[in-house]
């Protein structure tokens, strides 16, 4: 992805609604150059064009959130993968870092088998012969692209893991990791109940941002990984809580 195109995303996140003309004085091309950058970003479902105005996709799309700080997000999962030796069998939920993680395993490593609600991740790494995917069943959520339900509890209890590898919408002082839906949330946890230690990739800023449902999975081993934009306060936070934390 260009850096054209990473700021195109990250203008069009934070304001919401903008004009092709305006994102092309923003970055000094023409209307024209603009246009096709937003076509070609459109069809790679990382945002939406409509009457001369640029918009993103739905907060729950992985794809249009894969995008915006892709940089940070890249250098949290290299990291990640670095506690993934190969032959493992992991666990992995929705997010986007948790499928850059997956791109990075399919790139470097061998024999790694990913078990994982996310239809989104299955296809992101459908071309890589080196490593394998499960796909859990569940009931199919089309903006998120995972699987939810009961069936991902009676699913994910064939397996037993070292790592739950998992994404979070935010962070709450004394409570822990936040997701924004209830139906996903629940089935992180039942993933957890699979796992000896629970993985969280995030962007440190993520830690002013919070969510109204409480994952609640302080009964497991937690690591963090996340980029060195956390603050000393939000270290202390995490640290209080017992959760390790590795910088990208």
């Amino acid at each position: 992805m260009s850096k054209r195109d990473s700021r195109i995303l990250e203008i069009v996140t934070s304001q919401k609604k903008v004009e092709v003309a305006s994102l092309a004085e923003a970055l000094g091309v023409s209307a024209v150059t603009m246009r096709k950058d937003l076509d070609a970003l459109q069809a790679k479902g990382l945002l939406v064009r409509e009457h001369g105005y640029a918009m993103p996709v739905s907060p729950n799309d992985v794809g249009g959130r894969l995008a915006y700080h892709y940089e940070e997000k890249r250098l949290i999962a290299r990291r990640a993968a670095e506690l993934v030796p190969d032959g493992a069998t992991i666990m992995l939920e929705s997010g986007s870092c948790c499928a850059l993680l997956a791109r990075e395993l399919a790139d470097n490593k061998e024999g790694v088998t990913i078990v994982t609600n996310s239809a989104f991740v299955a296809a992101y790494v459908r071309d890589a012969a080196n490593i394998e995917v499960v796909l859990l069943g569940g009931t199919y959520q089309r903006d998120s692209q995972v699987m939810v339900g009961p069936l991902v509890r009676t699913c994910a209890q064939e397996f037993y893991v070292d790592r739950l590898f998992i994404g979070t919408d935010g962070w709450i002082d004394g409570v822990g990791f936040t997701n924004m839906d209830q139906m996903r949330a629940d089935a992180v946890r039942s993933m957890a109940e699979a796992a000896s230690e629970v993985v969280v990739l995030t962007e440190s800023e993520k830690f002013g941002q919070h969510s109204a449902v409480p994952l609640r999975l302080l009964g497991k081993p937690m690591t963090l990984v996340t980029d060195d934009g956390i603050s000393d306060e939000q270290r202390r936070s995490v640290d209080n809580l017992g959760i390790e934390i590795l910088l990208a």
